[in-house]
């Protein structure tokens, strides 16, 4: 080997290495973002099923790294729950106590908090701590821990931290439920349908579901064919509905209101999330913005409402 060769390769070498090292440090989700960006959900769940919002949020904030870990990213988990006897959904295998262990995978994180919930509410090891406070979050997280939540013995002091340092205590006080409606908001001409008020976005006849709502009482109650609400909605079978959820009783637009150029995407926000927001098609929503049907923004991302971005902007 020659010693222009052997500098030559040794240059190379160098400047792969300044390459890696000088690329921008992929984007991590921070507590204060994630806390934002769960908040609503937390205490949805709180009102719904009885766990108080500061021990949603902070063991999702442990449990996930702040919605970073590879759990939380490729299997939607935020709260770590294995697969355990029963469960007949997806699955994500990875090393935790032992090699390929079986956890959930969720279709959205939406789903890993509404299951958290549910293992909770269903789980009798846990039943006593629905006898506390939903104020006493310091009882909830040493009970989380007397009952085998996890292994680590600072779990408690872990979620109380968490709770102290954010004042997550806060949202254990919220006592009505956090609205998912579009923004603005109009009566429809006929307010009120069977005792359900109609309102309209986008020229799109809407109403919020309320608890204990189910796709066939909606459906029955409006008239309507079921086929219509999961198909006017984007929706699949298996959805949960959510209190303060929008469901648009006819089908959304191709584009947004004037108004609306583009919207900018949040950390964690989906395109369907979008889609019921501005009341847009999501299918139409992929096609303007030329990405793949599945695809999500990232944080930060413009995506058009009303024309399709240029090929040289895609």
């Amino acid at each position: 080997m020659t010693y222009k060769y052997s500098i030559l390769l040794i240059a190379i070498a160098v400047a792969s290495i300044v390459s890696v090292y000088s690329q921008p440090a992929e984007y991590k989700m921070t507590q204060r973002e994630y806390i934002d960006r769960y908040k609503d959900e937390a205490i949805r769940e709180m009102l719904m099923n009885g766990v108080p919002a500061s021990i949603t949020l902070a063991q999702g904030m442990l449990e996930s790294a702040n919605g970073n870990s590879p759990l939380a990213v490729y299997a939607n988990n935020h709260f770590g729950i294995k697969c355990h006897r029963g469960w007949e959904g997806l699955t994500f295998i990875q090393d935790d106590d032992t090699r390929n262990e079986c956890f959930r995978k969720y279709s959205n994180v939406l789903d890993s908090y509404s299951d958290h919930s549910q293992f909770l509410n269903t789980r009798g090891r846990y039943s006593f701590l629905f006898d506390l406070k939903r104020t006493d979050y310091k009882g909830w997280a040493r009970g989380l821990k007397k009952a085998g939540y996890a292994t680590n013995p600072k779990y408690p002091v872990l979620l109380i931290n968490l709770i102290e340092k954010h004042k997550l205590y806060d949202y254990d006080q919220v006592k009505e439920m956090p609205s998912l409606t579009p923004e603005p908001e109009e009566y429809a001409s006929k307010p009120m349908r069977k005792g359900r008020k109609v309102l309209v976005h986008n020229r799109v006849k809407y109403i919020i579901v309320k608890s204990g709502d189910t796709y066939f009482e909606i459906a029955n109650n409006l008239d309507m064919m079921l086929w219509q609400i999961y198909k006017y909605n984007d929706l699949k079978r298996n959805d949960h509905l959510r209190p303060g959820q929008v469901i648009y009783l006819q089908p959304k637009r191709s584009k947004a209101k004037k108004d609306y150029e583009y919207h900018i995407a949040k950390r964690g926000e989906t395109m369907y999330r979008i889609s019921q927001k501005y009341a847009v098609k999501l299918r139409s929503l992929y096609k303007m913005n030329r990405m793949a049907e599945g695809e999500q923004p990232n944080p930060g991302q413009r995506i058009h409402l009303r024309k399709p971005i240029s090929a040289s902007s895609s």
